[in-house]
């Protein structure tokens, strides 16, 4: 066995390891991405093979945290893609209208700026009330920075333009409050959210959701981890829902392709059939 082979052992090893101690699937994550975040950990492990790091995520729960830390990909932003937003202002919004009351789950939600962007949006076009957003990760740390609420004021300012592009009706410092080099989000905008975590690789459904968003997720994930979690979200929607997906992902030649129709290509706008 040459020693590539060898590491690619190791690192199946590894995940089959996580997989049964903690319950955490990476074994379907994209290879290349999984290989990379190993590597990176192994160097700042003091550990000189791949092979040493499974005693220590056995017997180390610290050491598993930086793990997941370091498998978590939390790349986020307010109003990121604001198009986006936009279109799910102008196109998504006034089916909304015609519910009493709605569920959103936004899935991989990381450290939360983007569920706060969805929250303004519904507060600016009255529905907030009417809406309970699910937010979802599977990152225990990041769901603890979201619910905080708190981000660096330079970040939050430079989202401005983004809020104004995605359609905003007001200021964006409407939403937060400064003080020194932070920015904490108004407590308002978390009252109709529940954070909690959910894995998309190992958990189940949530049931009648009228809207899901999982943005940037499924280009972490091999095919078949991404046909798993596409029929989770698929099964979490009511019949007429929608599903927003990372405007590098699309439905094409996936499982559930069938199933959908779509709203608007480019912020990768979907909705659910009603079957016939």
């Amino acid at each position: 066995m040459n020693p590539s082979e060898l590491e690619r052992l190791e690192i199946d090893l590894l995940l089959e390891t996580v997989f049964r101690r903690y319950g955490y699937d990476f074994r379907g994550y994209a290879r290349a991405s999984i290989d990379r975040r190993v590597r990176q950990l192994l160097s700042s492990s003091g550990c000189t093979t791949v092979a040493e790091l499974i005693p220590k995520v056995l017997n180390d729960a610290e050491f598993f945290s930086r793990l997941v830390r370091n498998f978590s990909i939390p790349v986020t932003e307010m109003f990121r893609d604001p198009a986006v937003y936009r279109a799910v202002r102008e196109k998504v919004v006034p089916l909304l209208r015609t519910w009493p009351h709605f569920k959103i789950w936004h899935a991989g939600c990381a450290t939360g700026e983007e569920v706060y962007s969805l929250a303004m949006l519904l507060k600016e076009e009255g529905l907030y009330e009417r809406a309970t957003i699910y937010a979802t990760d599977f990152n225990e740390e990041a769901l603890d920075l979201a619910r905080e609420g708190i981000y660096p004021i330079e970040k939050i300012k430079a989202a401005t333009r983004n809020y104004q592009l995605a359609g905003g009706k007001g200021s964006l410092s409407d939403y937060y409050h400064a003080a020194y080099d932070a920015a904490r989000m108004d407590p308002a905008l978390r009252e109709r959210v529940v954070f909690s975590v959910h894995n998309l690789a190992t958990d189940s459904v949530f049931g009648e959701i009228h809207l899901v968003l999982c943005r940037n997720v499924l280009i972490y994930f091999g095919r078949e981890l991404q046909n798993r979690a596409l029929w989770l979200l698929t099964e979490s929607l009511v019949h007429g829902g929608y599903l927003c997906l990372g405007t590098k992902e699309n439905l094409q030649f996936t499982e559930v392709h069938a199933h959908f129709s779509t709203l608007d290509h480019a912020a990768r706008l979907y909705k659910k059939q009603v079957p016939p």
